[in-house]
Order: C-alpha cells, then structure tokens, then sequence
C-alpha cells in the first residue's frame, strides 16, 4: 500500500509540475514556452494565455485535497490538452528533433493515467456519491 502511494504521488507531482509549470509559461509568455509553434500549427496567441490558466488551475486541482469531482473534470482537462497537443503536432509532421512534441505529451499522458488510476478512495467520485445516497456505484 506504501508503495502504491508513494508512486501515486511521485506521478501526480510530475504532472503538476509540467502542467503547471508550463502553464505559467504560457501565461507569462516567456520565450522557452510553446508560442514559438504558433506560426507552425496556426492557432491564435490569445489561445495560449486561455490554456495556461487552465492549466495551472488542473495542477492545483489535482494536487488539492477533496473535491473528487473537480479532479475528475481536471484529469479529462489534461488529456485532452495532452492528447490535442501531441496530435496538433504529428498532423504539422512532428517538428523537432525525432518528434519530441509528439512523444513528450504522450509520456506524461501516461503519468497522468497512473495517477488517475492509482488514486486514493477518498479522491475518487464513487466515495462522495456512496457517503450521500448509501450505496456503492
């Protein structure tokens, strides 16, 4: 159970930090943050600025204690942000060196995934629902 939690939290602050981390680049809109894609992928500054609050309001979300059903809007949030970057970046043909805008998405996909999946009873909606109406779902 130990180690259960201890990889459940090593996964949840990974994504944080890049979630978040990035988010506040997008926000502050330094020059190592993605707006150097926009003429390539051919979405609109502001749209940047409006995913970075979002995320860093994922990575708080996730990290905060209660609030099941929040986290469950905040980890659909950062797969599909996850999972639309990667794509936006395979169809304008991987740019990078060896497609590291495709890959690394996927890779913290995947340490989101394991945090949802190994999450605590009390941070998942099955628990609130159960404590309201009585019964399991």
């Amino acid at each position: 159970m130990k180690a259960k939690s201890i990889f459940y939290w090593t996964m949840t602050i990974l994504v944080a930090f890049f979630i978040g981390g990035g988010g506040l680049a997008q926000i502050w809109q330094y020059q190592a943050n993605p707006h150097g894609v926009v003429p390539l992928l051919g979405y609109p500054m502001y749209f940047f600025g409006i995913l970075g609050i979002w995320k860093v309001l994922g990575a708080i979300a996730i990290l905060a204690p209660r609030f099941p059903r929040l986290k469950e809007w905040a980890y659909a949030g950062i797969f599909f942000d996850l999972t639309g970057a990667a794509a936006s970046c395979a169809f304008v043909g991987g740019y990078g060196a060896y497609g590291f805008h495709v890959i690394a998405p996927l890779i913290i996909t995947g340490f989101m995934a394991a945090s949802w999946a190994l999450r605590p009873e009390s941070r998942k909606i099955g628990v609130l629902f159960q404590a309201k109406h009585g019964r399991a779902v």
